[in-house]
């Protein structure tokens, strides 16, 4: 299993991944775009050339927002979410990041149990964010320690 910078030409299989864990997809343009940016880094975890898993941060000078985090259906709760998150907030810190910001459905008890195995504080929730279903968002934040 290997970490490596999401390229052009893994859309596929993340589309895959993206389609069948979210009712409200990204496109495939969407993440075009965000490969083009210098102020995005996103990742995949990948086995025998297959993706299992991806992450985003966008950066805003010494700050992250995650963009999204996911994990095949199939190849959940094997350690690859931990993997990827622990492994994306060392790259971040090593380019001066202090602080990760993120929000995360208030139903996703097993995210938000990983965050906060890693650092993440609870620090806000927005009413209604999600839709379908509708549900609120806790946001989280990581600060450097």
């Amino acid at each position: 299993m290997i970490l490596r910078e999401m390229l052009v030409d893994d859309l596929d299989g993340v589309m895959e991944i993206e389609h069948d864990l979210f009712h409200m997809p990204w496109t495939k343009e969407g993440y075009f775009t965000y490969l083009t940016r210098k102020d995005a880094m996103f990742f995949v975890v990948e086995e025998k050339g297959k993706i299992l898993g991806y992450m985003g941060l966008i950066t805003v000078l010494d700050e992250a927002d995650v963009t999204n985090v996911a994990v095949r259906r199939d190849r959940q709760r094997e350690g690859i979410g931990q993997f990827l998150v622990s492994s994306m907030i060392r790259l971040a810190e090593d380019m001066g990041i202090n602080m990760i910001h993120l929000e995360v459905r208030v139903g996703n008890e097993t995210a938000i149990r990983l965050y906060e195995r890693l650092g993440f504080k609870r620090d806000g929730l927005r009413k209604n964010y999600y839709t379908d279903p509708v549900e609120d968002a806790l946001l989280m934040t990581r600060t450097r320690l």
